[in-house]
Formats: C-alpha cells, structure tokens, sequence
C-alpha cells in the first residue's frame, strides 16, 4: 500500500493506494491535527509514504509529527531533469514547484497526446506538456479568491466581491468575480493554442477546476488530484 501526500499551499490532500485502484482520497486544511491521526487509524501502515509539499519546511515538520511512527516512511519528493517519462526542460528543473512537476507526470499517466495541466487552487498554473513528454513551460497567476482579495485590499472603493459570472455583469461584484473567471480562462486558451500538436487536450485539476471546466472552449476534462497520480507514478518506479 502507498499512502501519497500533497501538501498544498492551504490544503493538505492524500490517497491511499493498495496498488490497484485509489482505496481513499481526502483532503483537510493546513494545521488540521486530526486528518492523518485519523488516516492511520482507518488503515494498517503503508509499505511507502511519497510527499509532495509547496508549504514550507514547517508543513513537512507538522506533517512528520501527525504520522508518528509512520514518519520514517515520508519520501519527500523534489522535482527533477526526468522522471516517469516525462523531460523537465525548465531552465532550473529543481526550481519546478514540486506540485507542478507531480501534475505533470500524473496527467502523462492518463494520456499520451500533448496536454495543456491546469491545477486551479490557491495560485492557478498552466503547464505545456507535448506529445514526446516535454515540459515546455508554464504560467502562474493569481487564483480567482486572490484575484478577489487584491481588488478588495488595494483599491479604495472595490469590496471582496461576492457575485455571480455574467456576460456581460451590471454590477460591481458580479464584473469582480466575472472578470476574475475569465482572466484564467483566457489565460488558459492562450496557452492551448500555444501548445504544439494537432491532436491535445487540457487537464483541470484543483479546487476551482469545476468554474473553468464550464467556461472553457477548449477540448478539456476535469482530473482529480493530479500531484497525487503523479506521486503515485513516482513510487511505483521506472
């Protein structure tokens, strides 16, 4: 069994695998004290724990700690020139966020065609993945809460807008939160079309990945938890 971990900028998501098929998937807040005590009792102690944390060190340490006796398993993953099938052609590849890198290899899981990898969360990132495995490169740009939240904190007059998408919005917190949707939806079509090959998709993954699955004209299908199939990838070895 192989317990996977992807520690997020808010969210701390894990899947437990029993090598077949996903026996769990969950997700609790950073700094929650109960989800991986409560982990361990649901389930006998993994034969591997792979990590993938964008948090900081004091993620992983409070992580460490919850697992207990199961720390000593923690693999923490780091991103790489190669792995899986999948090349890593950013200028500095161990600056990759890990989480991105771990998309990438899970969405080269589910698909052999060139794939535009979309994780919506905290930050939304775009990631260029083309038919012979190549990362080409990648955007990162501000999730649609913190788009919001600039808005609201930096200019005088704008609220932490609470509206709906429109068409065309006719009031202040529906053009915040419209204008929020479509600056990733654009930013993600640019892309697309940028993405080398006749035959692509794009995977979306994330807490937000629902609101863009509905705006985007664009081949695309939803892919849960893709760092946790591309740490799973990683622990099953070449």
């Amino acid at each position: 069994m192989i317990l996977c971990l992807d520690s997020g900028n808010t969210r701390i998501k894990w899947g437990v695998h029993d090598g077949s098929a996903w026996l769990e998937q969950g997700a609790a807040s950073q700094g929650d004290d109960t989800a991986l005590p409560g982990l361990m009792q649901r389930w006998p102690m993994p034969e591997r724990i792979l990590l993938a944390n964008v948090a900081g060190a004091g993620a992983v340490a409070h992580i460490r700690q919850q697992l207990a006796s199961w720390a000593p398993l923690v693999r923490e993953v780091l991103s790489t020139a190669r792995c899986a099938g999948v090349a890593n052609l950013y200028r500095f590849p161990e600056r990759l966020g890990v989480d991105r890198w771990c998309a990438l290899i899970g969405a080269r899981t589910l698909t052999g065609d060139a794939c535009l990898v979309v994780m919506a969360g905290t930050a939304t990132t775009i990631d260029s993945l083309d038919a012979a495995g190549n990362f080409l490169g990648g955007l990162i740009l501000p999730g649609q809460e913190l788009m919001r939240r600039a808005l609201a904190r930096d200019t005088a007059a704008l609220p932490l807008a609470d509206g709906e998408w429109a068409a065309l919005p006719r009031c202040t917190e529906d053009a915040i939160v419209t204008g929020a949707i479509e600056a990733q939806v654009g930013a993600i079509e640019r892309a697309f079309a940028r993405l080398p090959g006749e035959k692509k998709t794009c995977l979306v993954s994330g807490g937000n990945a629902d609101v863009l699955l509905g705006r985007l004209a664009i081949p695309c299908a939803g892919a849960q938890n893709l760092p946790l199939e591309g740490l799973l990838r990683i622990g099953r070895g070449p």
